[in-house]
């Protein structure tokens, strides 16, 4: 089976090019690098040429309004350029509980992006995942000093980016759900704990203070980042992935 990648060079993308490869699929990795603009639509198709699959791994340069604009035009693009290509099924990677938050920019934009690829032409899957391992760093940077992290006590459900691909690569490759695929790890977190877990993994010897004014995810006070009952759970613990790290 042939399928584009885009954003096939990133941080995901790149492992899902890699994984759908050792699995004996032909996977085409778009991206800037490889000459292909989403939002001018430059080398859209050439891309997805006799490509049965697209996974869409993108994602907006910032988390602010302009992320509507991006993607709005980017799946725009995509879903046009699809539908010449012959393109049979769109994947997109998505956010647990995004049409939950509208209080924010990039999640009101993320909600418009699957709004988007529902409305269009083609047979879609739509996987969304909870915040990822990956990320806990960038989001104790953003509100942190020398000496002291501030961290809201949001509740968080957060996933490896390995169980991410293993789910993407699965999804792709099976007839579209034209529906949801909601993913997350195996445990709850408040967000102010897993900071003091990661703070002390890593022998990192600042204060972490709960401040429920701090960050971006201060403007969630529910349990909406978590998965619901319908969530499949991925296997790898966040303690045991922070060990392997190391």
């Amino acid at each position: 089976m042939k399928l584009a990648v885009i954003g096939g060079t990133g941080m995901i993308g790149s492992r899902v090019v890699r994984k759908l490869t050792e699995a004996g699929h032909e996977a085409v990795p778009a991206a800037p690098s490889t000459g292909v603009d989403l939002l001018t639509g430059k080398g859209l198709d050439q891309a997805l040429e006799g490509a049965e699959v697209v996974i869409n791994v993108t994602n907006s340069p910032t988390f602010d309004e302009a992320s509507l604009e991006f993607f709005r035009t980017s799946m725009n693009n995509l879903l046009a350029a699809g539908e010449r290509a012959g393109v049979r099924h769109q994947v997109i990677l998505s956010i647990v509980g995004v049409d939950q938050v509208p209080q924010l920019d990039y999640y009101r934009a993320k909600t418009l992006q699957e709004d988007l690829l529902r409305q269009g032409p083609t047979p879609y899957s739509i996987v969304r995942a909870t915040q990822f391992f990956e990320f806990v760093d960038a989001v104790m940077s953003w509100t942190a000093d020398d000496s002291t992290v501030r961290l809201p006590a949001t509740r968080v459900q957060p996933i490896a980016v390995a169980d991410i691909v293993d789910t993407i690569v699965e999804v792709a490759t099976n007839p579209p759900l034209d529906g949801i695929r909601n993913i997350a790890g195996p445990d709850v977190f408040r967000l102010d704990e897993l900071g003091r877990i990661t703070l002390a993994a890593q022998h990192d010897d600042r204060t972490c203070v709960t401040d429920d004014k701090a960050g971006m995810f201060a403007a969630i006070t529910g349990d909406e980042l978590i998965a619901g009952s319908d969530a499949h759970l991925a296997p790898t613990h966040y303690r045991d992935w922070m060990q392997q790290a190391r």
